[in-house]
């Protein structure tokens, strides 16, 4: 059912935009603009405010040039060609291939091959790609570190992370991507890698059944990259540096550990806590809104109709009032969905994974992205240096 309050009719888009009908319907043709039918008349078009509003903030950038590219690293306009991932309309698409639809079946080695553009070719099926594990030693010692730094601490043992990215095919460094997505996930563990499809491995740690194991699975597919976040931004700069696949996902971890990214969940189960604590969702939400708290893990920019990667999780789920009562609340006091970070911290709490596993399962899949992103900036062979607006005192 169409949501009136979300969209304009053709007078009021027009106005909105200061164009012209036919100039509307230009950008309706384009693609610029979704449109929709009403409830009572399906033939009369309603045109997408969202949309209205990301096209006048484009043309409105436009005029202001040296404005244009700050505002491009804040949920703005493109900076970077990518064939990897594209967020339009509300969904998300892997090499042109719908993330919900994979979700549906897809490993996160088979979204790993369409994400690194393999082909036909299988690098988890090359002897290379088997790690080599760690010193017990070494494992031990990094065990009590937090995730990110545990990670960060035992992939410079991976082999496969040390040969540089520079000068070479992406074919010959798919055996060594294969090697290193599987040792992260042992990493966040904090045990021996091997040779078995992720969520398997997974899984069997967490002592999960078919159908656990399975959640496992399509939670990894739509985490498993993100187009141009700050994480991926990250690999990608050093990339462009020629440095190694390596040194590139310490780069993403790095990045991924901050609240605003990865760290999200940390704030969710927080949240999570709070509710199950009070046993009344609606109290908890309206006493933060009334001091003036964020809600984390509620809205997301990209997607104004909800997040499809928490569309593709939360109905799999196990049910659970919490959650449930959670959800609605928040859409009926605030209008806000949820995002991919509550999916996440809602299965691990219904799977009864250790505290922590969210942000695991996120830097698990998004390892996969990470490569992508640092394989298709190597072929670029260009340095990613943007320029900055000084705006401290004159110069003496």
């Amino acid at each position: 059912m169409t949501q009136p309050d979300k969209f304009l009719d053709a007078e009021g888009a027009a106005v909105t935009l200061g164009i012209s009908r036919a100039t509307l319907y230009a950008y309706v043709s384009r693609g610029l603009i979704q449109t929709t039918g009403t409830d009572e008349d399906p033939r009369r078009r309603l045109y997408s405010i969202h949309d209205i509003e990301q096209l006048k903030k484009r043309k409105n950038v436009g005029r202001r040039p040296k404005e244009a590219a700050a505002n491009a690293l804040d949920f703005g306009l493109p900076v970077l060609s990518s064939s990897v991932t594209l967020i339009e309309h509300g969904r998300l698409f892997y090499r042109g291939q719908d993330a919900l639809l994979l979700a549906e079946q897809a490993s996160l080695e088979d979204i790993a091959r369409l994400l690194w553009d393999c082909g036909e070719a299988d690098p988890f099926r090359d002897p290379k790609a088997e790690p080599q594990g760690w010193n017990d030693g070494l494992l031990a010692a990094t065990e009590s570190l937090p995730l990110t730094e545990r990670c960060q601490a035992l992939m410079p043992f991976v082999a496969a992370g040390r040969a540089t990215a520079w000068k070479r095919e992406s074919r010959r460094l798919w055996p060594g991507a294969a090697a290193l997505t599987r040792s992260m996930a042992a990493a966040c563990l904090a045990r021996q890698p091997d040779g078995r499809p992720v969520h398997l491995h997974l899984a069997d740690h967490w002592g999960l059944d078919a159908a656990g194991a399975d959640l496992i699975r399509r939670a990894l597919v739509l985490q498993a990259d993100h187009e141009l976040n700050a994480s991926a931004f990250a690999v990608r700069v050093t990339a462009s540096t020629g440095a190694s696949l390596g040194a590139c996902l310490n780069a993403g971890l790095s990045a991924l550990s901050g609240p605003r990214h990865g760290g999200m969940t940390s704030l969710v189960e927080l949240l999570f806590d709070e509710v199950e604590r009070e046993g009344d969702a609606a109290e908890v939400v309206e006493t933060r809104l009334r001091r003036g708290d964020g809600m984390p893990g509620f809205g997301h920019p990209l997607y104004p109709d909800g997040d499809p990667r928490a569309d593709g999780i939360l109905p799999h789920l196990p049910a659970d009032p919490l959650t449930a009562d959670l959800l609605a609340v928040m859409e009926e006091t605030a209008g806000l969905r949820p995002t991919c970070d509550v999916a996440l911290v809602a299965l691990r709490r219904r799977l009864g994974l250790p505290r922590g596993s969210a942000l695991a399962l996120f830097a698990i899949a998004r390892t996969t992205g990470w490569i992508a992103h640092a394989l298709e900036q190597t072929e670029d062979e260009r340095l990613i240096r943007p320029r900055a607006r000084y705006v401290g005192p004159p110069p003496g």
